[in-house]
């Protein structure tokens, strides 16, 4: 099997999914900023990778020069807490933190791993969006970090896909639904009864990832399959 890149590895959907791809045979790089136990419990490789920081991508992708890359999954997020980020109260600071993570990073590791997933002869990428980033589907305002990271990575995604359909890369956008991780400090989302824990959302998002063909690529795929408007 190919080797597969993760982010996001340590805990949450990230580390659900690495899970699957370790039980799936591929050879897994698993990415966090810091290796805690539960990296070490997935008996894959594992690397202290900062997804805001350029550099450390750069350090991550010189040690992976010259190896094939299938898969890269851009899981790895954050959403600054809710009165951190409404409108009076959100900052530069809250928003750069908050793009250098969801926007920049996926497209910067893409970029620097970009030679080793066309030595791959089946390349795919995978974006964890949110339907918070589609501008049809607000109806709520607020969250404007987040709503607008999500939005830019829709945008690179998006943008991606139409680059990289030449050379047969599948990329991928996607959305968990409500997911029991602690993206959200408040608590709140562990409450919806639409919630669900990590392990389920990978699951299905796994089947989204890999069911998915050059044509399609580039479209925003909920976990339950169905397509989601920009």
């Amino acid at each position: 099997m190919p080797a597969a890149v993760v982010t996001g590895s340590n805990s949450g959907i990230g580390h659900a999914f690495a899970e699957i791809l370790v039980r799936e045979g591929y050879r897994v790089h698993a990415l966090d900023m810091t290796i805690g136990e539960n990296m070490k419990s997935l008996g894959c490789q594992t690397h202290e990778c900062d997804s805001s920081s350029e550099a450390s991508i750069q350090a991550f992708a010189t040690g992976f020069k010259g190896r094939q890359a299938g898969l890269v999954l851009n899981i790895a997020g954050i959403m600054a807490p809710h009165e951190q980020d409404t409108l009076e109260p959100t900052t530069h600071s809250v928003l750069l933190r908050t793009f250098s993570t969801n926007t920049f990073s996926p497209l910067l590791l893409t970029q620097a791993l970009l030679p080793s997933l066309l030595l791959s002869p089946h390349p795919r990428i995978g974006l964890v969006s949110s339907r918070v980033g589609s501008i049809a589907d607000d109806s709520s305002g607020g969250s404007y970090a987040y709503r607008a990271s999500k939005a830019a990575l829709n945008s690179v995604g998006k943008s991606m896909a139409i680059d990289l359909k030449e050379k047969g890369v599948v990329v991928v956008l996607m959305h968990p639904g409500y997911v029991k991780t602690g993206l959200d400090t408040s608590g709140k989302t562990h409450q919806m009864k639409e919630a669900v824990e990590p392990e389920e959302a990978a699951e299905k998002l796994w089947k989204v990832c890999m069911g998915k063909g050059i044509e399609e690529a580039g479209r925003f795929w909920h976990r339950e399959g169905m397509g989601l408007d920009w």
